[in-house]
């Protein structure tokens, strides 16, 4: 039971015995540091109900306590906050309850609950992954354990972008220029070759746009009659076709793109229970439109195109499928939704995690959803993030223009070592445990960089500053994991027996509290779908520990009792941030 609720029944008591006034809520906040106390009772709301000065009724109700309470010591007051002191006793059993729990702070899912449906990645296959999708892939994955830990039952899946006019154009530059080269011939990830064809009909589509502009066409024009996007077009319309030929290349092509996907994703840590190929669901939605007429949700224009009107909820007209028939993303994204539900018939709600320029976009999907009467669609919700950037010049793709996530994750691990090797951190080390420790160090120090930022906020993202061994980053958290392993492997007796303490050092009881809060934290987290207030929860929690590794003597300490206590303290800290990175996807080394 949480304090609040220990203490609420009394103050009900207190009030309705001394004003005669029956509360049905009390406004409880953490006292804040330059006063004594462990949790403090806003007065102010009681003015409305109850006669006197904040101070009085401060008084009164902290009497009162003292008197019909045992874990209640102390108190003060100070204006309209009453802060009261609790009894070293209420701290010792809580932790007792607490070091008793593997995974404190974690629910098991409820087998009758809804399902949550998290999306995440959907990238191209015409390029490699880069950095916005290590930011999206990141996002996703923590939001789902997240949402995994509060208790929900978790799906996780993507979309990718398979068809369209973007992987012909790879196609027909590998058709032309590839001479057969592979990804084994080539030596490389296949999702970078197909990336570099890409790249390579690019320069081929801008130099017939010079030339024909030289030829007297405007800009426009020379974009619309350039020989390679004419060939382009046609491969796409062959592809819709079914041609042999072209589907064949289209799926031995992306087969590559899927091999480098998945070897990105395995060296980033996520994982998917299901994929989604817009090859196959682009054609979804549109039986939903002419239901969706039936029931007058959308309306027919008189060149035939389907459109909503939504301007009576603050925005405008949409259209739901072209004049010729054919559907557009909204379309398909209606479709996407109602498939899912049909694979899994569980699902009670979706999240979404796309970048803000798509804001909108949801805005329309979730109303349509919910205007086509679907109960699901109560429960979908947009994790909206923004753009990460890195510093001028830094690590730039071999196209030139974005930041390849292979090459950054690289780079990570590369800087780890860099920086590990000038502080000398990890003397004695043979050449594969260090390996090893950089790649941890570097995974860690990109993952909590990324995702200690709230998701709505744009970001910029520099390398060496992330992998720091001091303040908020990755490295210095995992680095105090690895202090606490080395306290535990040097505590030659058994730590956990159970101790009973009558008194508790400050310090320690600061610790306690701030482990408390661990299950609250992970169930805001995930209503706010937030990793950030994982990450910089566990920031916080180092913060304590390290200041109480400063202020009290552990292993060296003589009373036999408050030695256990204080391994048994510094293990349950290790436990929950190991616990809360694994949300994060970061990894703690046992040494470093």
């Amino acid at each position: 039971m949480t304090l609040q609720n220990l203490l609420q029944p009394h103050i009900f008591d207190a009030v309705n015995k001394h004003y005669n006034v029956e509360l049905d809520k009390i406004e409880f906040q953490a006292t804040r540091r330059d006063f004594e106390g462990d949790i403090t009772m806003v007065i102010f709301p009681l003015l409305k109900q109850i006669k006197g000065t904040p101070v009085e009724i401060g008084t009164t109700i902290g009497n009162y306590l003292l008197q019909n309470t045992t874990i209640v010591t102390k108190f003060n007051v100070v204006q309209g906050f009453l802060n009261i002191v609790i009894a070293d006793s209420y701290y010792t059993e809580l932790f007792s309850t607490i070091f008793s729990q593997d995974k404190f702070g974690f629910v098991t899912p409820n087998p009758n609950d809804k399902a949550v449906m998290v999306e995440y990645s959907s990238p191209n296959t015409n390029k490699p992954l880069h950095l916005g999708h290590i930011r999206n892939n990141l996002l996703g994955y923590a939001v789902a354990e997240i949402l995994k830990a509060s208790g929900k039952k978790v799906y996780k899946t993507q979309i990718i972008n398979d068809r369209g006019i973007h992987i012909c154009k790879s196609m027909l530059a590998w058709q032309k220029f590839g001479h057969g080269e592979t990804p084994e011939t080539a030596g490389i990830k296949g999702d970078h070759l197909v990336g570099k064809y890409y790249v390579v009909f690019d320069k081929q589509y801008k130099t017939e746009i010079n030339e024909l502009i030289a030829n007297g066409l405007t800009e426009e024009e020379a974009k619309k009659q350039a020989p390679s996007i004419l060939e382009a077009q046609e491969m796409l319309r062959k592809w819709e076709a079914g041609d042999d030929e072209v589907v064949g290349l289209w799926k031995t092509m992306n087969q590559w793109v899927y091999d480098g996907f998945a070897q990105t994703y395995k060296e980033l840590g996520v994982d998917f229970d299901s994929y989604y190929y817009e090859s196959n669901t682009y054609l979804l939605g549109k039986d939903v439109v002419t239901t969706g007429l039936e029931k007058g949700v959308f309306y027919k224009k008189e060149d035939g195109s389907v459109w909503i009107d939504l301007t009576q909820d603050g925005l405008d007209e949409k259209l739901v499928l072209r004049a010729d028939g054919t559907s557009v993303y909204m379309t398909q994204d209606i479709g996407t939704a109602i498939q899912r539900v049909k694979d899994f018939p569980d699902v009670g709600g979706m999240v979404y995690t796309v970048g803000n320029e798509q804001d909108y976009h949801f805005k329309v999907l979730f109303l349509i959803l919910k205007k086509l009467g679907f109960d699901w669609a109560e429960n979908l919700y947009h994790l909206s993030y923004g753009m990460v950037e890195l510093p001028s010049g830094k690590m730039k793709s071999r196209e030139g223009t974005v930041v390849d996530a292979d090459d950054l994750m690289a780079e990570m691990t590369r800087t780890a070592e860099q920086i590990s090797e000038e502080l000398g951190k990890l003397e004695g080390y043979d050449a594969q445990a260090k390996k090893e420790l950089y790649n941890i160090i570097g995974k860690g120090a990109l993952k909590y960089f990324m995702l200690k930022v709230d998701p709505k906020k744009q970001m910029m993202f520099n390398p060496e500053e992330s992998v720091d061994f001091n303040g908020n980053t990755g490295p210095f958290i995992q680095y105090t994991y690895a202090r606490i392993q080395s306290i535990l492997r040097k505590a030659d007796f058994n730590f956990s027996q159970q101790i009973d303490l009558s008194d508790l050092h400050e310090k320690e009881k600061t610790l306690i509290k701030q482990i408390a809060l661990f299950p609250e934290l992970i169930q805001n987290a995930a209503q706010n779908h937030s990793p950030a207030l994982i990450a910089n929860y566990t920031y916080d929690l180092v913060k304590e520990y390290n200041s109480f590794y400063q202020s009290v003597s552990i292993l060296g300490e003589q009373d036999a009792h408050k030695k256990v206590f204080r391994v048994q303290l510094s293990k349950k800290v290790a436990d929950t941030i190991q616990l809360a990175f694994s949300l994060l996807g970061i990894e703690v080394p046992e040494r470093m």
